[in-house]
């Protein structure tokens, strides 16, 4: 091999060992994958490879993320936007970390300490001693499935024996829990929900639905619930559903669902895999809250802009404004609550908020927000969606939102729009 008049490799074997030592190492690093080892061992490997390379962020972003586990890949799916390579590395370290935590803790065993009861219950739901037929007679008239009593449930059984000492199955400490809303049969009432994505299906507490008075309807075919290493649990077969129920997530996310009834005291409703696949939602882990519906809940869970079925108000009567001077009478029509609940019509014109070049829309901070707090907001929403103030958006720029406390004790809503205005390019003109 020349350059110029020289000799760039005076043997064959320095060409090779030239050769080799440029592509050997991106050879390396473009099949290197994560396999059983951690994110943090996998990185390491990974940095210490690109570091030989001299590439830029963008291709080594690319090779990274192709060498991590499918399970991970699936979680940094939608979180790798914004992000510098460092940030997605110790990203994905993170959630390999929980993942593998929430695994270690939920599938460890625990069967010396399951079998910790005081003493087994004669008529206990999953047992051998309650026969399906006696159990379905039981519910079917209002009889406590535990002493066949009528007046109270089993949850308030006065005979039943206290759990205190039993050792009940528990969600991990990961776990995501959510506030919901179930309305039916016109009654509403607050509870709480887990998200988990190890749940093959969607559930109700059997306890729960008793309590509340919601029906459980008999399956059609009774559903398989079996353990990881293919044990029966209980009965080792659902045989009851609720009729279609509304859930509310939030102030805006209702959606119909069934849910199959379970034994599960701790957790009065669980949303497993099959809700995570519909919805699809974008969930912070580090906040525990989901950030972001998908395009699916934005065309059928989120209410549209829909005309407010409130009766207007009234115009004020004439004989209302006389009082007002001769020289205001005609802005009468500014004084109307009617108009002023009103978007103005379209003009020909659209003023234009020009940003300066360069800059990004921010990202506004949550504001914790009381309890009548986060009720007004909720009816502030509901009316700005009514009257078509506001709209659904998936921008990822916000502004803050929070309440000021006024003199007579109600509360003002504030939208800090600060950082929106420092980006904003100043337009001057005489007044």
């Amino acid at each position: 091999m020349w350059q110029g008049n020289r000799m760039s490799f005076p043997t064959y074997d320095c060409f090779i060992r030239q050769f080799r030592d440029v592509f050997e190492h991106s050879e390396e690093l473009i099949v290197l994958c994560q396999g059983h080892s951690t994110a943090a061992e996998y990185t390491l490997a990974f940095h210490t490879l690109a570091a030989q390379m001299g590439w830029e962020d963008e291709p080594l972003r690319l090779f990274y993320r192709k060498g991590l586990s499918h399970d991970l890949q699936s979680e940094l799916a939608c979180r790798e936007e914004g992000r510098t390579l460092d940030q997605f590395m110790d990203l994905a370290i993170r959630l390999d970390n929980l993942i593998r935590s929430r695994c270690t803790r939920r599938y460890s065993p625990a069967q010396p300490a399951a079998q910790r009861l005081s003493k087994p219950e004669p008529m206990q739901i999953g047992t051998t001693q309650l026969s399906s037929t006696e159990r379905e007679k039981r519910i079917r008239q209002h009889l406590c499935l535990y002493c066949e009593q009528a007046g109270h449930l089993r949850v308030s059984c006065p005979i039943r024996p206290s759990h205190q000492d039993s050792t009940a199955v528990s969600a991990s400490l990961h776990s995501f829990g959510v506030p919901v809303v179930i309305n039916t049969g016109g009654r509403r009432f607050e509870t709480n929900a887990m998200i988990d994505s190890g749940a093959a299906g969607n559930f109700i507490d059997i306890s729960f639905a008793e309590t509340h008075d919601i029906p459980l309807l008999s399956c059609e075919s009774p559903v398989a619930v079996a353990a990881l290493d293919g044990r029966l649990l209980g009965s080792g077969r659902i045989k009851y559903i609720t009729p279609d129920i509304q859930l509310q997530i939030g102030a805006l996310h209702t959606e119909t669902i069934r849910l199959f009834a379970i034994d599960s005291p701790r957790n009065p409703i669980i949303l497993g895999l099959p809700w995570l696949e519909k919805h699809n939602p974008r969930i912070s882990w580090s906040t525990q809250e989901i950030v972001h519906w998908s395009q699916s809940c934005q065309d059928h869970c989120l209410p549209t802009h829909q005309p407010s079925t409130h009766p207007q108000e009234e115009e004020l009567k004439p004989s209302d404004m006389s009082g007002l001077p001769l020289e205001y009478q005609d802005l009468v029509e500014a004084f109307s609550k009617t108009k002023a609940s009103k978007l103005p019509p379209h003009r020909p014109v659209d003023c234009a908020i020009d940003l300066i070049p360069g800059s990004t829309p921010p990202k506004g901070r949550i504001f914790p927000l009381s309890q009548p707090e986060s009720a007004a907001m909720k009816k502030y929403i509901e009316e700005g969606l009514a009257k078509g103030f506001i709209t659904p958006s998936k921008s990822p720029a916000s502004a803050g939102f929070f309440f000021v406390k006024k003199k007579d004790g109600g509360l003002r809503p504030c939208i800090d729009y600060r950082a929106l205005n420092e980006i904003s390019v100043k337009f001057c003109y005489p007044l």
